[in-house]
């Protein structure tokens, strides 16, 4: 079926030469953009007016733990940096189940859905009480927006000196296997997959050398992805100083975890020479700029990273440690915080939101996403700036990131509307925060 998105009043395309076309029209055929330009035919489709809507591609999120969207604001871990963070909410997170999980995943790809994104990873590590990463996979499913799966895990629990509580770490050779498994039952490798998986160790605090070693051999020879956290504050240097001598990008190449095919979330604490070492490698970066606030971990050297050419997208992190999920305030903290870094000329709106949609395609290996040109996934979002949030703007582009959060009147994904004038089609939000409210109710005592 073909959709026509007729005379919008910028069409952001991202393409090589990030052409902003106005009073453009954008062409779509099933999953797949056949046309940009200027009173394109409509041939029989359906057409939907955008006037006074700017087109963008789909805001890609590359991290986040979908299974603590049910426990937002927890009280004992408002106020906690990271290690303290996690060990309040370790025991809670121990008595959640599958249909916790599921749960929590439909919230957060809801809430991330009506913020424009398209497109999420996912970084689930622990498995309680039979949970299974394919409870978050059938949440997406559910929602509709095209996802990529990373089986994380933790190994190394307080009794051998880590970090989780040993009731939450799994045997490595579990892991291992049950990661052969998902690949198997689930990884779709070709252009348009509306589903990948990607082998996520938690972290150097959770985790063995050896786990780290062998998941990098697995994912190679599988042809998947790696991902999993480093560098996000100065306990977790410390840390890596203290166990393994030597700094956490060091400590990841040393196994195996620098290339085109790994991304690490956070890197706040990056120095000079890992991000060179990023740069040479094509290492890709998960920046989570609301998250590293809320916890004090500090400003991630983007400004740099970005200069050297380190691979960088945009991620919203745990609803624990944001306690929301929405990429548009991402990306306007992205720039804010730049800026406080680096100086009001550090990044700019269109920076940003480019690091939202192209950046987050390369980190995740999708040359078919993040831009609207032909040949790409109909993955697209409208944004109503007739609305509040963007009166008196004078650049419609630009204020959808300084005027953040702007809510999407329209989002496409694989060229199927999964918002329309605002409203989620693929599930009921009331009923989704009726079910939260009983989970978290439960898990409170």
């Amino acid at each position: 079926m073909k959709t026509l998105i007729r005379k919008a009043d910028v069409v952001v395309t991202m393409d090589a030469a990030r052409r902003e076309i106005k009073g453009a029209d954008v062409l779509i055929d099933g999953g797949e953009i056949l046309a940009i330009g200027h009173d394109l035919p409509s041939d029989g489709a359906e057409i939907v007016h955008a006037a006074g809507c700017v087109v963008t591609p789909g805001l890609i999120n590359t991290h986040h733990h979908l299974f603590q969207t049910l426990t937002r604001a927890v009280p004992a871990a408002q106020d906690a940096a990271l290690f303290g963070w996690l060990r309040t909410l370790y025991p809670i997170w121990g008595r959640m189940g599958p249909d916790d999980i599921r749960l929590s995943a439909q919230i957060g790809l809801a809430e991330l859905a009506l913020s424009g994104c398209t497109c999420s990873s996912d970084h689930l590590y622990l498995f309680p009480n039979g949970a299974r990463l394919d409870d978050s996979i059938e949440a997406a499913s559910d929602i509709g927006i095209r996802f990529h799966a990373t089986r994380g895990a933790m190994s190394i629990g307080e009794s051998m000196g880590g970090l989780p509580p040993d009731a939450l770490v799994q045997p490595e050779a579990a892991i291992l296997k049950d990661s052969e498994r998902l690949i198997a039952a689930f990884h779709d490798p070709k252009p348009g997959a509306m589903l990948q998986v990607a082998l996520a160790p938690c972290s150097p605090f959770s985790v063995s050398r050896e786990l780290m070693r062998d998941a990098a051999i697995l994912a190679r020879e599988k042809g998947v992805r790696l991902h999993t956290h480093l560098a996000e504050n100065d306990e977790d240097i410390a840390y890596s100083l203290a166990n393994f001598g030597m700094l956490p990008g060091d400590y990841a190449e040393s196994l195996g975890w620098t290339g085109d095919d790994v991304w690490h979330a956070h890197c706040v604490k990056l120095s000079d020479s890992e991000i060179d070492l990023f740069a040479r490698t094509g290492t890709g970066v998960a920046h989570c700029p609301c998250s590293n606030a809320r916890l004090a971990s500090g400003i991630a050297p983007v400004r740099a990273m970005r200069d050297a050419g380190v691979p960088v997208g945009l991620g919203v992190d745990g609803s624990a440690s944001n306690d929301c999920s929405h990429l548009g305030l991402e990306a306007r903290q992205a720039m804010l915080m730049a800026r406080l870094k680096n100086g009001p000329a550090a990044m700019g709106a269109r920076e940003a939101l480019e690091i939202a949609t192209l950046g987050g395609a390369r980190l995740l290996g999708r040359s078919d996403l993040g831009a609207l040109e032909p040949g790409k996934r109909a993955d697209l979002v409208l944004w109503d700036v007739t609305e509040l949030a963007a009166a008196g703007e004078w650049d419609p582009v630009a204020a959808l990131v300084f005027c953040a959060p702007m809510r999407p009147r329209s989002v496409y994904v694989e060229g199927r509307a999964v918002v329309r004038d605002h409203q989620l089609l693929t599930a009921d939000p009331r009923r989704l925060n009726e079910q939260a409210r009983r989970a978290t109710a439960r898990l409170a005592t």
